[in-house]
């Protein structure tokens, strides 16, 4: 089944990618985590989207993900869903096969912690898919949080 020509442009990100990352934020320790990131289509306007990451020194689960990509009138809109209770609406540029996105909204549950901000910019060169995650939580003002390589399965 073909793509649908509105999200060809972000064909890019079709597949399974797997690989490391590394991620730190005041008040814990610096960890190294492992992800699987699938994008996948269905004929329609959207790609979905699931990430699930596990810690490196013992595989125990840590976080996931779900979304879907969508491209309208020239802007990327990432809309994402946390098990934290947090869910978020980003919206950016697509410049090739390099996506910057912000987030327009956040949400969250009662019992979610505070998320204010996130800044995603992901890179894809060939079988490589880099990004980095920028957040604002927990009264902490926007910084670095996460960042991987990830390559095509």
């Amino acid at each position: 089944m073909p793509v649908h020509p509105e999200v060809e442009p972000l064909a890019f990100l079709l597949g399974t990618w797997s690989g490391e990352g590394h991620g730190e934020y005041p008040n814990s320790k610096p960890f190294d985590y492992g992800e699987e990131i699938r994008v996948w289509h269905v004929g329609k306007p959207y790609l979905g989207y699931a990430s699930r990451t596990w810690a490196l020194d013992d595989g125990r689960p840590m976080h996931s993900e779900l979304g879907y990509w969508r491209l309208k009138e020239g802007r990327v809109e990432l809309a994402v869903t946390h098990p934290t209770g947090v869910v978020e609406i980003e919206d950016g540029e697509l410049d090739g096969m390099q996506v910057r996105l912000a987030t327009t909204a956040v949400a969250m549950t009662p019992t979610a912690k505070s998320v204010t901000r996130l800044e995603r910019d992901l890179k894809c060169t060939g079988s490589l898919l880099t990004y980095e995650l920028r957040m604002a939580a927990v009264d902490q003002p926007l910084q670095y949080h996460l960042s991987a390589q990830l390559t095509r399965a």
